[in-house]
This record gives C-alpha cells, structure tokens and sequence, in this order.
C-alpha cells in the first residue's frame, strides 16, 4: 500500500511538473497583409523579443511563453474570427492591431471570451472612450493626445494658417480629424474644408480625385488623416501635385515604416507625432528603453519603431501584471493593472483606472532631411522630436469622459 501510495505521489509530482512546464499561449492579432502590414511585421518582431527575454528570465508563473499569430489584414470581421480562433487555442491574453476598427471589434469579441485585449496602435479616441471596455487596455496613445501636442507645435510655428484635410473614413479617422480641428482652431468647415477617402479599400483614383480639390484650395496646411501605406500613396501624388513644395504636410500619426516605404526624399519636412522614437530613451534617460534599442538593433540589423516598441511593452506589462497578481486570470490582471505606474522605454508611464487609457508623453516630430538620416549607420534616423506633451495635460478627464459616455448612452464606468 505505501509503494502504491509512493508511486501515486511520484505521478502527482510529474503531472504537477508537466503541467507547470506547459506553455502560455499569448495571441497576436495583427496585419501580415493589408495596407498597414509593414506595422504589423514590426509588432512581430516587438513581441518576439519580448517573449524571448522572458522565458530566458523564467518565464512567467514558471512557465514558457510561445507566440500564435493571426492577421486581420486591418479587417474588422477578419479579426474578430481570429480572436475566437486564438482563443480555442487557449490563448491567456491577446493584443495587437493597426486599426482602431480592428482593435474595438476584436477587443469586444476577447472581453465575450474572457480575454484580455491590448491595443498596439489604436489610436481613435473611442477605443478606450465611447466604446471603451474593463477587458481593452491601450497601450499607445489617443487621437486627443496627438491633437494636443501637434496644436501646441502649430499653432507657435504655423498660426492662423488654413487647412485641408484628406481623412480616412473610419473612426480613427474621424476622432483624429475632430481632433485636431479643435487643438488648431480649425472647426469651421467652410474655411477648412475637408474630403474623406474609403477605408479599406482606397483606390488610387479615391486620393488623386481629393488631392486634386487639395490644390485647387487656397489652404497652406495639408492635413493627411492617413495611415501605412494609404499615406504613402497620398504622398506620392500630392508630390506629382506640387502640393509637398507648396503647402506644410501634417500627418497625424507617423511611424517609421512609412518613412522607410516613402523614403526621406519624399517625407521630408512632414509633421506628426510619435508616442516613442528609438531616440526617446537616451533623451528620457531610460536604460531599459536604450538596452531595448539595442537588443533589437543587434538582432533585427535595424532601429524598433513605436510599433515594435508598444508590441514589446504590452507583453512586458502584461507578464509584469501576471506576476503580481501571481495569476493568469483576466479579472486578476485588471486589478493589478489599474492605476499601476512604471517606467519601461521611456519616462513614467501609467494605466489609467476609469478608461484603461496609458497615461504617457507624446512628441510631436518632423521628418528629417534625407542629407541628415543618411549620416546615421543605419540610415534610420528620421524623426527630429520638435516638441513634447506629458500626459497630465493631454487627455479629457474622467468628467470629460464620462460626458462623452452618457452622450453615446453609455455606462459611466468600464463594463
């Protein structure tokens, strides 16, 4: 009876071992193909290292991490399919996206699974306003945040300016271009005027057409409310236009990738802003963010963009959060989320309570000349930071928010 009684033991201790040596899936919702693809691949590579550093540490609650992907090619109904399909696969936490559609639809779609969802670059101010749910965290910042720092920039160095903005019409579209009509005093359509292109889907006629009423304007400021490639086609044709010689370019949110699609020559002098360059730890001195640059540098032959930056963040913050909480379940996780303050690649960061919206600084950039980027090794360096938000004076309150909430006959607090 005691041998049995060993040998059951021996079982339970294997099993126990087997058990805890299982791999937590994390689920990577992003755009392999689609005009934002080029974010997403730098969102896989973000997550890839992440996942490697931890399980070199340990892992997380003494289990590996492993990686399954899906793309959503920037299509909401796509990615909701996949979230339903990582989470068959018993994924413990989900994240990605390049598109604030993507990021909700989905984001609701994990919260009926009882996922987690991270958004990587979701920047309409509904993702964590109107829409806004307990189970979606953003890691990147909102479309008011950009506003604000980009109308504080503009209006010392291009005041009273008038404006034309080509918006792609969907709602981190809509949220941007409101948006940042109101930090630059440009609400009044008349004067301002505006045309939206389809999204996805945009034909190269759909640009060229609003473009072509971009140019008959009298407007000196050119507001492309467009991402990945969309904005890089828009670019080639306002070229063909005469519209980069002749008027100040503004593009709301700008990443690497699409300098690198565009290239410098053609980028150049356009204005935006970034939630985090590869320049921002060495100017925040952050020795995690500049060891961050560097391990992605010696592994990829290139600089991290804010994409790869908040991929690698957000399963940083989480595995941080799981071990807090000494827990994978979700319900867990929000708690030791909330509120929760650190500082990662950059100066302090937070996740706000009330909306799960990150709390952090905002740049506003223009892009460099090409003589300037081709003097760095890599030939990467093209956003000068020209100016800085922190957080505390970017985003609505919870008044504000909870304004917003009831207007949209939502619950006034995060369901």
């Amino acid at each position: 009876m005691r041998q049995l009684s060993a040998i059951l033991a021996l079982w339970a201790a294997v099993t126990a071992c087997a058990q805890a040596a299982e791999p937590i899936t994390l689920g990577l919702n992003y755009p392999r193909t689609g005009p934002y693809k080029e974010e997403g691949l730098a969102q896989m590579r973000g997550a890839l290292l992440a996942i490697d550093e931890l399980n070199a540490q340990g892992g997380v609650l003494g289990r590996p991490l492993r990686l399954s992907s899906k793309d959503t090619a920037s299509r909401p109904a796509k990615a909701v399919k996949n979230v339903d399909k990582l989470a068959a696969e018993g994924a413990a936490m989900l994240f990605g996206g390049s598109s604030s559609a993507v990021a909700i639809a989905a984001g609701k779609r994990a919260k009926e699974h009882g996922l987690l969802y991270f958004g990587t670059l979701t920047y309409s101010n509904d993702t964590t306003g109107k829409d806004g749910q307990r189970y979606m965290f953003r890691e990147c910042n909102n479309a008011w945040m950009s506003a604000k720092v980009l109308g504080q920039y503009l209006s010392k160095t291009l005041p009273n300016k008038r404006y034309f903005y080509v918006t792609s019409d969907y709602t981190w579209g809509h949220t941007t271009e409101a948006s940042l009509r109101q930090a630059t005093g440009t609400d009044n359509a008349g004067q301002h005027a505006g045309v939206r292109v389809p999204f996805p889907g945009a034909r190269l006629a759909d640009y060229q057409d609003a473009l072509t009423q971009a140019a008959s304007s009298n407007a000196e400021v050119l507001a492309l409310v467009l991402f990945g490639e969309d904005l890089v086609r828009a670019m080639r044709i306002a070229k063909d236009l005469g519209l980069t010689e002749r008027m100040q370019i503004i593009a709301p949110n700008l990443t690497q990738s699409m300098v690198e699609q565009a290239g410098p020559d053609l980028m150049q002098g356009v204005i935006g802003t970034e939630p985090w360059t590869w320049r921002v730890p060495a100017l925040e001195k952050s020795t995690r963010g500049e060891a961050f640059v560097q391990s992605f540098k010696t592994r990829y032959e290139m600089y991290p963009s804010s994409s790869a930056a908040s991929a690698y963040s957000i399963v940083q913050q989480w595995a941080d959060a799981a071990k807090r909480a000494n827990s994978l379940d979700s319900e867990a996780l929000i708690k030791a989320l909330e509120g929760h303050r650190y500082s990662l690649l950059k100066d302090e960061q937070q996740w706000r309570a009330f909306d799960h919206q990150n709390l952090q600084t905002v740049y506003a950039v223009r892009v460099k000349p090409r003589e300037d980027v081709l003097k760095d090794p890599l030939k990467q360096d093209y956003f000068e930071i020209v100016d800085r938000l922190d957080a505390s004076t970017a985003l609505p309150s919870l008044a504000e928010w909870q304004a917003e909430r009831r207007a949209g006959g939502q619950p006034l607090t995060l369901q």
